[in-house]
């Protein structure tokens, strides 16, 4: 073979050939994809869904057939990351391929117009673009029709319905919820995640024959905590029929306590709706026979919801054995699941231990669709295309989080900046002029704080993190105690 060939080159030459590769705890067999195909991409977004809230991440009690058998099929990701531990800033670093901090707002949340997002990219190079669901980034104005995306459907400021079923108005209370745009006309007591799957089959449907990007955000399984009552009462038996459990549901966490058990019927209701969803998705992939020519992702905007300060809220999951909930910047925040299914990689299990966060996806699709990546726009952005692929990649950047938005009376949390720099995590809680510093490889529920034992490797890190935030002009409080 000639030295000087490049691996884009070698991958094209091969022209199918079957190769086997393993890398770390990433073993694969994949398949080369075919030179100059364009394949298309559908990227499923889940709101609020935990990393522990899927059967192939090791849930007992939710029940997610559809997800698990993609997880089958494609490459099952056990350390990806949200940019952030709540919606807005989280959905910001998948459209813009940016930490969110270098908004310097303190949601994360200025999404301007020159941005080039992920769906303008795609756009730009012949792709049919289709937006459904929970946007959350801005005013009208704003919405994905304006960012890139050739049909918009329920796409608008809202960061969640009123009701998930139809009208999907709230009148508890004396409360009006905002009618969710282009879903006037509803049928009463149509299931919000069943109509967000229905549009997005019928744009694949009618965008068969030309290359496509499809971004479907569901609502789901964001509160309110509604599911289907058939689907809730199946749950209900389940528990019934489950051995009584000495160890306790809550434990103190912060301002307040988080969850540690998964025994909410109606978020288990929920989370079975979003697993029929993909798999009417996927299904109308295979049944346009256009499986082979399809990318899918599957991934949550942050962890989830199970965690509350000093208020009674219902709790709709565990993150257990991960640390806290949204919000927070510990593990069970910022952990999501992550599942990437793409032509060449073959039909067997595979997990992969690569850190990734939500900046990455942006870079990482350009790469898989063999595209001219945009260094400029996706500028955090760290492309993982090879781990999809099953090829030897470099030891991981340090990756950093930055929550100046604490919400200690809702979840609980604090102020905070984080980096994680291999298998250490440095958080400092600037508010309180603490930092905790964790060995992620071999304390996943970050119970042993190591800043005292390691202080050389805590002041290291620690002034990387403050470089990092000084370097993206992240927002801080004026309030806020010295740092």
């Amino acid at each position: 073979m000639n030295k000087n060939i490049n691996r884009r080159d070698f991958l094209s030459a091969l022209g199918g050939a079957v190769y086997v590769t393993s890398f770390g705890s990433c073993k694969i067999l994949a398949e080369a994809i075919k030179p100059k195909e364009k394949l298309n991409v559908v990227f499923f977004l889940t709101d609020d869904l935990g990393w522990m809230d899927l059967s192939c991440y090791g849930s007992k009690f939710y029940e997610t057939p559809a997800i698990d058998k993609l997880a089958g099929e494609g490459v099952r990701f056990t350390q990806a990351y949200a940019a952030h531990p709540r919606c807005v800033p989280s959905r910001f670093a998948m459209q813009a391929g940016r930490y969110p901090a270098r908004t310097g707002k303190r949601n994360g949340d200025d999404m301007k117009l020159d941005q080039v997002t992920i769906a303008e990219a795609l756009k730009q190079s012949g792709y049919k673009t289709f937006f459904a669901g929970k946007w959350h980034l801005g005013k009208k104005g704003a919405f994905p029709d304006d960012q890139g995306y050739d049909v918009n459907v329920a796409g608008c400021h809202l960061g969640a319905p009123g009701s998930h079923f139809a009208p999907y108005k709230d009148y508890e209370k004396g409360r009006r919820a905002e009618l969710i745009p282009d879903l006037e006309d509803a049928p009463y007591g149509e299931y919000l995640t069943d109509r967000l799957t229905d549009e997005t089959v019928k744009f694949i449907r009618a965008n068969k024959a030309e290359p496509f990007f499809v971004f479907l955000s569901h609502y789901a399984v964001h509160t309110p905590l509604q599911g289907k009552e058939e689907y809730a009462i199946k749950y209900r038996d389940k528990l019934a029929k489950r051995p009584i459990s000495d160890n306790p549901e809550y434990i103190k966490e912060g301002a307040g306590q988080t969850k540690v058990i998964q025994d909410n019927d109606i978020y288990a209701a929920m989370v079975q709706s979003v697993d029929d969803s993909l798999a009417r998705v996927t299904k109308t992939i295979k049944e346009l026979d256009l499986e082979d020519k399809t990318i899918v992702v599957f991934t949550s905007d942050h962890g989830g919801l199970s965690t509350r300060g000093h208020n009674n809220r219902p709790l709709a999951t565990s993150n257990y054995p991960l640390r806290a909930g949204k919000g927070w910047c510990y593990e069970g925040g910022i952990r999501v699941p992550c599942i990437v299914k793409a032509p060449g990689i073959a039909k067997t299990e595979t997990t992969c231990d690569r850190v990734l966060t939500g900046t990455d996806y942006y870079p990482t699709i350009l790469e898989l669709l063999g595209l001219p990546l945009k260094p400029k726009q996706h500028i955090d952005g760290e492309s993982f295309a090879d781990a999809v692929k099953g090829l030897k990649m470099p030891a991981r950047k340090a990756v950093f989080w930055h929550s100046p938005n604490s919400r200690p009376y809702s979840t609980g949390d604090f102020n905070c900046s984080v980096i994680r720099d291999g298998d250490y995590k440095l958080i400092q809680w600037y508010d309180k002029a603490k930092v905790e510093l964790f060995d992620i490889a071999k304390d996943l529920g970050e119970q042993e704080d190591l800043s005292l034992v390691e202080p050389e490797r805590a002041a290291k890190m620690l002034k990387k993190l403050e470089q990092w935030r000084q370097e993206v002009t992240a927002y801080i409080d004026p309030a806020s105690a010295e740092i």
